[in-house]
């Protein structure tokens, strides 16, 4: 069964720490950026996206942002998908 089954994803969500949470603008509205989500591709690949909450407040809209080119950013992307990785891997079944 194995090399029949298809797995279409597989996705973690990741809070970003206080220090490295920045602040984006969609539409108008600033946002504060506090989680990750972190997708890995069918080829190996890892794609990640950023969300978060109006500055203002408010549950506001749910819209991705770009996650910047930081080398803090990158190192917390990689530590969570080979966290995710480990525990995958040790899962216990279901109940």
């Amino acid at each position: 069964m194995s090399g029949d089954l298809e797995v279409s994803a597989l996705a973690i969500n990741v809070t970003i720490p206080q220090a490295l949470r920045w602040t984006d603008t969609r539409r108008g509205e600033a946002f504060t950026l506090t989680t990750l989500n972190i997708r890995l591709l069918p080829d190996g690949h890892l794609a990640v996206k950023a969300y978060g909450r109006p500055v203002g407040g408010g549950r506001g809209a749910y819209v991705s942002f770009p996650v910047p080119d930081k080398p803090e950013l990158a190192a917390l992307v990689d530590e969570a998908a080979s966290r995710a990785g480990e525990l995958w891997a040790a899962h216990r079944g279901l109940g």
